[in-house]
């Protein structure tokens, strides 16, 4: 047997032995302009990600989400898919600019009729449906008086949300506003690797980031008032922060980044406030913070997401001026994309906002890992190894976390198939099902076998009670 075949064993064994306090449930995530494809069907607007993928040299493989996995159309096989896999929920994205082609005003119904018949299809499914109302692709209308460095866009995006609960309410329990309001608000607006491309340094990313924390807070309230017992929460991407050494301008670094990435944002969500070292750090730099402001952005939550990939070891450096830090990467297993292999960042991470924030619930909304592109082996499947025990492993971590008190309720995999990576293009997939873009035929890999073996055996009827 070969030490492939003998790897794929052992992993399988251990997904039959992995157990997980329950109720729990086991789903996948994707996002609208990653996979949906039909970029102008049914009336849909056009979005910052539409613009953005089609200027040169921005995306690694020139690739851009023009088709994507044509999910638009082929959402009845990746339901299909979903239920091979065994999950019992799935987050999804809406495209702001599929329903509100300009980002104000009344719908499109034709963008809102095809989240409907989704939405139902999950339902039939007997699939949870866990809806992120922004993964990133604001309407480029928006995006042209000002963007998320504009106060009206936190207005137009509570209308959105209001407008999309009132339709939904009836098929949608489960809310997120924003997706990872760190890595939009900074990589698209202080170092332009992503959409829009704005390269304005920590003030960029202090204003947008401000403006949607202002968004979300609007839209809790938005939502509530159409979604009666609707459970609302945000998804955050968190590090835990280690110091590069024990000196102490790399243990200040390390500090500033986690008030960055980390304290920002819970800190305004839960306690309402910034934190007061960011504040005097930036105070150059701050966007105008209005009276009231605060007690919007912290307003009640039922659940945190929380996207966890890898920890941050960080010294002094130059990035991002006054941050001034420099991540270090220590020897080790890294994926695709760089991100360091330490299943033990699931544990702390879990702990760490457990025991500093409470959330009432908390939800692994993405954790996944990239490899260089997949081919198709001569038995029809994609031996992905190290993408299972990857999974594996960061799931035997949650696990531990949950025994110590951490209130998570469900896991999503990132992702459910291969996409278009942002800025990696098709270059690193993540997914748990390969996508072959030319023909768009799906299979699905070894370790999605993996987790709808794990997920199979740590579900019950109490799952759906529960949920």
């Amino acid at each position: 047997m070969s030490s492939t075949a003998d790897d794929m064993e052992r992993l399988m064994a251990r997904a039959q032995e992995l157990r997980v306090p329950r109720p729990f449930l086991f789903g996948a995530a994707t996002a609208a302009y990653q996979i949906e494809g039909a970029p102008e069907a049914d009336g849909k607007g056009e979005s910052i990600w539409d613009r953005f993928s089609h200027m040169p040299g921005v995306i690694s493989d020139a690739g851009t989400g023009d088709i994507a996995c044509d999910h638009y159309h082929r959402w009845p096989e990746d339901i299909r898919l979903m239920r091979e896999l065994g999950l019992g929920a799935y987050r999804f994205s809406l495209s702001w600019s599929r329903i509100q082609p300009y980002g104000a005003g009344k719908a499109n119904e034709a963008g809102l009729d095809f989240y409907k018949r989704l939405i139902d299809g999950l339902a039939e499914a007997g699939i949870l449906p866990f809806v992120t109302l922004y993964h990133w692709d604001l309407p480029q209308a928006l995006q042209d008086k000002g963007g998320w460095y504009s106060r009206e866009t936190s207005h137009r995006f509570a209308d959105y949300a209001g407008l999309v609960s009132h339709a939904l309410a009836d098929r949608v329990a489960h809310w997120t506003t924003l997706n990872e309001p760190w890595t939009f608000c900074w990589s698209g607006h202080a170092t332009g690797e992503d959409a829009p491309g704005l390269k304005d340094g920590a003030c960029g990313g202090l204003a947008a980031s401000h403006h949607a924390l202002l968004a979300h807070g609007l839209a809790v309230p938005a939502i509530r008032a159409h979604g009666g017992s609707a459970e609302i929460g945000i998804v955050l991407d968190l590090n835990t922060v280690t110091p590069a050494s024990d000196k102490a301008d790399d243990m200040a670094a390390a500090k500033r980044f986690e008030d960055a990435q980390n304290r920002w944002f819970l800190d305004a969500v839960f306690k309402g406030r910034y934190p007061k070292a960011m504040l005097e750090l930036c105070r150059d730099l701050l966007p105008e913070i209005r009276p009231g402001d605060n007690e919007i952005i912290a307003a009640p939550l039922d659940y945190l997401g929380v996207n966890i990939y890898r920890r941050s070891i960080m010294a002094h450096g130059r990035e991002m001026p006054p941050l001034n830090f420099e991540r270090v990467n220590p020897p080790g297993r890294y994926s695709a994309v760089n991100y360091e292999v330490w299943p033990q960042s699931i544990e702390d991470v879990l702990l760490y906002v457990h025991e500093q924030y409470a959330p009432e619930a908390i939800y692994i909304s993405e954790n996944g890992f990239a490899t260089p592109a997949e081919t198709v082996t001569s038995d029809g499947t994609i031996h992905d190894v190290r993408r299972a025990e990857y999974h594996v492993d960061h799931l035997d971590h949650m696990a531990r976390a949950m025994r110590r008190g951490a209130p998570v309720k469900g896991y999503f995999a990132w992702t459910l198939m291969d996409n278009f990576e942002w800025a990696y293009g098709y270059s690193t997939p993540f997914g748990l099902v390969h996508v072959d873009f030319v023909t768009q035929e799906r299979r699905i890999k070894f370790s999605g076998h993996v987790y709808a073996a794990i997920a199979r055996n740590n579900s019950d009827d109490r799952v759906r009670k529960y949920a």
